[in-house]
């Protein structure tokens, strides 16, 4: 039977570590980094296995519930510890410590903070694609998980990039890269210092940009979306803002013949992206 918890000098309580008894990590432990702008923590299943699949080099560590019979835990602690990145087993308690509020499965890993791409990028992603280039802007999406859902259907879409304006939307925090299931590393995501010049600067590109709003006739099916396409959501309060708006080229709407008015906008955002995934295949 493990000995009962001590009190370490600083107070906090630990279990005491043995031969054969590793020191299990509390929430309060030291040994927990805590979050910070160069560190964050990721949780999920599916979101950790692909930051080490995809961007192993900035995961700084994997905590690991001990005990737990998931096989794809397994999977991860050994294409983790095949990659070179510490693997420490801990308690729920200290998962749930870095989780908060975020289902954690079992598992977290340290990670550098996500990077996001510049908009002087921008050109080079749009050029890169040949005419073909379909980009995601997002005006003011500040709910993370709205976010997070947003960033995962762009990723199944194929997606070139995703546009966000640096202020008045949601970060690309641990809970948009747990909601968007490892998407959040696999597209870039451009922040911008002003959407409307933004916009303006990929239509200079020739990429037309559709704005997407429910009171207007012309609907998304209508469109010719095969070539340089930009789609523009707006944000869960008002949509789009009015500048936005005007500088689109045209605004467009999701015909939707129900009794209910509009849409949750990562479900718009699906629905438009795949509208024009439809029209490429």
């Amino acid at each position: 039977m493990a000995e009962p918890p001590f009190p370490s000098p600083a107070g906090r309580w630990q279990l005491r570590a043995g031969p054969n008894r590793p020191t299990i990590a509390t929430p309060r432990s030291p040994h927990v980094t805590p979050m910070s702008k160069q560190n964050q923590w990721i949780v999920g299943v599916n979101a950790v296995a692909s930051s080490i699949e995809k961007d192993p080099e900035n995961v700084r560590e994997v905590l690991i519930e001990a005990g737990a019979k998931n096989p794809r835990l397994v999977e991860i602690e050994e294409e983790a510890l095949r990659k070179g990145i510490d693997v420490r087993k801990v308690n729920a308690q200290a998962l749930g410590g870095v989780a908060g509020q975020v289902r954690h499965q079992g598992v977290a890993a340290r990670y550098a903070a996500a990077r996001t791409y510049s908009e002087n990028e921008l050109e080079g992603l749009v050029t890169a694609a040949e005419g073909k280039a379909l980009l995601l802007v997002l005006d003011e999406v500040q709910d993370p998980h709205n976010l997070g859902a947003c960033l995962r259907s762009a990723a199944a879409a194929g997606v070139t990039a995703v546009v966000i304006p640096k202020d008045k939307s949601a970060p690309v925090n641990a809970t948009v890269r747990k909601v968007s299931a490892g998407a959040a590393d696999r597209i870039p995501v451009v922040a911008v210092t002003n959407l409307v010049r933004t916009i303006k600067e990929m239509q200079k590109l020739g990429v037309w940009v559709y704005g997407l709003a429910g009171e207007v006739d012309a609907t998304i099916h209508q469109l010719d979306l095969r070539g340089n396409v930009a789609l523009v959501m707006g944000g869960e309060g008002d949509g789009m803002r009015r500048l936005t708006r005007e500088t689109c080229d045209q605004l467009v709407r999701i015909p939707m013949p129900g009794d209910i008015e509009s849409l949750n906008v990562s479900v718009a955002t699906g629905v438009a992206l795949f509208e024009a995934v439809r029209q490429r295949l």
